[in-house]
């Protein structure tokens, strides 16, 4: 039923995938455009389809050796090589508590990984009646994930699985920032600095906690806040050239957020929000508030923003400086053209691809992206 449901996108979608399936090779480096290609705005693209059988993919990273490295929610670790599934799944991975939106989520690597080899992964574990976001890192010996080390666990438990974020980020200075939902049953998380909900957090690469964090001299304060008022922040990305970090996050019915991420800053979840109650309420009279941050751009009729990534790459030199957000609910890719920190433009991209989990860009520059329920893994093609 599942290859049906791929069928008929193909068909839909005008075949643009067709390529990639046949067997057909086509060189990247073309100077005609394949007869499969779709135009956007500013660039045509071929897509190839690399992988079809994803049940919940959640995050993606790059090795030195050219091996990408997928999670799947439900607590595997999936290898590729050369633009293919290799058939291995990693060993030693951490046991997850797989529940509603928690499980293994992001991974990545340390920016100095040539020299020390971490790897680090989120993911939700059982503690008490609940379960915990963790952060850990473990070394990796052929496929088998070695010296585990949880570096932070984010407190108080919570039960039900809703809104653990999360994903990782490095700065230049090798700080890792990670976000944590506000575990949807209790929004007001988010406002109160006493619990690690509905934040995002800076630490070492250890775990230690940085001396100069906003609140790290405030009485009752978790000392790893860098922002707080954040909902469910699924996406982030560092800005290396600009020294930024970005970040989109779902609203509730609406109102998914860009936010640029800045240090001590309140976003004002649930206090401010340009989405309502699911069952159509009004959730709150406010959309903005002295004292929080404004969004750079939301979304309304929500798209379920999820994963990002910053296009840095000279192979699509018509959108580099753009940020590609994956939706959800959107099913879809949303290109932001910014100048600066300002939105100044917006095209959606391969629209009825699937739910789009992650969408990043790899160490030779292309752009790769997950989908849920179609379960695919594709590539971007820039054609000239």
């Amino acid at each position: 039923m599942k290859k049906l449901k791929y069928l008929s996108f193909f068909l839909a979608g005008g075949l643009f995938l067709f390529a990639s399936c046949t067997g057909k090779e086509v060189s990247e480096t073309e100077s005609e455009p394949s007869p499969f290609a779709i135009d956007t705005e500013k660039l045509t693209i071929r897509i190839d389809t690399l992988f079809t059988d994803f049940e919940s993919p959640w995050g993606m990273t790059w090795l030195p050796d050219g091996r990408m490295l997928v999670t799947e929610r439900k607590g595997e670790i999936l290898v590729f090589k050369d633009d293919k599934f290799t058939g291995e799944k990693l060993t030693g991975v951490p046991a997850v508590s797989e529940v509603n939106q928690a499980g293994l989520l992001d991974i990545t690597i340390h920016p100095d990984y040539k020299n020390n080899g971490w790897i680090y992964m989120s993911y939700s574990r059982p503690k008490g009646e609940g379960e915990v976001l963790v952060i850990s890192r473990a070394k990796l010996n052929g496929n088998a994930l070695e010296n585990l080390e949880e570096i932070f666990v984010c407190n108080p438990e919570w039960k039900g699985g809703r809104h653990f974020g999360s994903r990782i980020v490095f700065d230049k200075d090798n700080y890792l920032f990670f976000s944590n939902g506000d575990k949807g049953s209790r929004p007001q998380n988010a406002q109160e600095l006493d619990n690690d909900h509905g934040k995002i957090h800076r630490i070492h690469d250890d775990g230690r906690i940085p001396t100069d964090n906003p609140f790290v001299n405030t009485a009752g304060a978790s000392p790893s806040i860098w922002t707080y008022g954040n909902r469910n922040p699924q996406g982030m990305i560092y800005d290396k050239a600009n020294d930024r970090i970005w970040a989109v996050e779902h609203g509730p019915k609406g109102g998914d957020e860009l936010n640029l991420i800045e240090k001590g800053k309140n976003y004002g979840w649930p206090v401010i929000s340009y989405g309502i109650n699911y069952d159509g309420t009004i959730l709150t009279e406010l959309t903005e508030k002295e004292g929080m941050e404004q969004p750079v751009t939301y979304w309304v009729p929500s798209i379920a923003t999820c994963g990002m990534t910053l296009v840095t790459s000279d192979k699509y030199p018509e959108w580099k400086g753009n940020l590609l957000v994956a939706g959800l609910a959107g099913q879809q890719i949303a290109r932001v053209e910014l100048d600066g920190t300002t939105k100044v433009g917006e095209e959606t991209l391969l629209k009825d691809i699937g739910r789009v989990r992650q969408v990043s860009e790899s160490p030779d520059g292309y752009i790769y992206a997950m989908t849920e329920a179609t379960g695919l893994l594709v590539k971007l093609i820039p054609q000239r």
